[in-house]
């Protein structure tokens, strides 16, 4: 369990809905002023709980249309093959997130491209083509019901 005060939870939670904030304007939203608040943060940062600042893009007006959810089995089990197909796919910019998983397939993908077309070949020619990889199944996105970035935080108990 990660020791976090009641200010530190207030400062993670406004940062996750808007990471864009000055200092001064996060200072103000949790109550803190601006130089307090600064070196929270900075301590936040350096034990890896703030791990970076991003911009949430909308794919599709990106032109990037299809999204697939794919589950891959990969014919041997070895730590060598892990890595090799774990670096493969760390190069692929249309795989956004991969997970090694327990159960029925050994890992899932997410996968974004621009057409049915674009994610065909980089299913034929990339991915089947990894380290390891014996067979993928292909789930396509219709419509996204819920895509949160932030983590709940309503669960964690302050530590003072």
């Amino acid at each position: 369990m990660t020791d976090l005060s009641k200010t530190d939870l207030r400062i993670l939670a406004t940062l996750q809905a808007d990471g864009r904030l000055t200092n001064v304007e996060l200072a103000d939203r949790v109550g803190m002023s601006p130089s307090p608040c600064l070196r929270r943060v900075k301590q936040l940062e350096a034990r890896g709980i703030i791990t970076g600042y991003v911009a949430q893009l909308d794919r599709r007006a990106l032109g990037l249309d299809v999204m697939a959810f794919v589950e891959v089995h990969i014919d041997r089990h070895t730590d060598t093959v892990a890595e090799a197909f774990s670096m493969a796919v760390m190069r692929e910019p249309e795989v956004t997130a991969c997970y090694a998983l327990t159960g029925a397939f050994d890992y899932l993908i997410q996968v974004i491209a621009p057409s049915l077309d674009a994610y065909a070949h980089f299913t034929m020619h990339r991915l089947l083509k990894m380290p390891g990889v014996k067979d993928v199944r292909s789930s396509f996105v219709l419509q996204a019901v819920k895509q949160a970035s932030a983590l709940p935080l309503g669960h964690l108990e302050p530590s003072h």
